[in-house]
């Protein structure tokens, strides 16, 4: 068997796809790549990466810039691959997440909507590194400890 098929897949669900779902799927992969599958999904996907997102990651010297917005189907039998762990980093994802044929583990981990901030683009960016470092420390005392 391949390492690739011995990792635990997880799977982060918000909305959109395009912020807390990206960020965390770009942590995990760089913090435990060889142990995780880090994907990522939206319930109602906007079909991009938050720019702010993107640079808030690059700040941690990771790039999420090649990742896509993807809607949670893409996950589901029998074109898909299921993961063995959904976390829902919002409130609405977790209640609209379908329902998998096998048995997923599902975890819950709301984070405040970054996208909701409002100012100047320095302004929403403070917001987006909060968010960013909330799921940092959270994959870190939940995932990886």
């Amino acid at each position: 068997m391949s390492s690739e098929t011995t990792k635990k897949r997880v799977l982060f669900l918000c909305t959109g796809n395009s912020c807390r779902s990206q960020m965390a799927e770009g942590i995990l992969r760089e913090a435990a790549g060889d142990k995780y599958e880090a994907l990522s999904a939206g319930a109602k996907p906007s079909g991009y990466v938050h720019p702010l997102s993107v640079t808030a990651m690059e700040e941690l010297g990771i790039d999420i810039s090649p990742q896509k917005s993807k809607h949670i189907n893409e996950f589901l039998p029998p074109a898909g691959e299921p993961p063995h762990l959904i976390i829902s980093v919002c409130s609405a994802a977790e209640k609209e997440c379908p329902l998998f044929p096998m048995d997923v583990e599902r975890w819950h981990w709301p984070f405040d909507d970054p996208a909701d901030a409002t100012g100047t683009d320095e302004e929403k960016l403070v917001e987006f590194r909060r968010v960013r470092d909330e799921i940092r420390n959270k994959l870190a005392s939940d995932l990886l400890a």
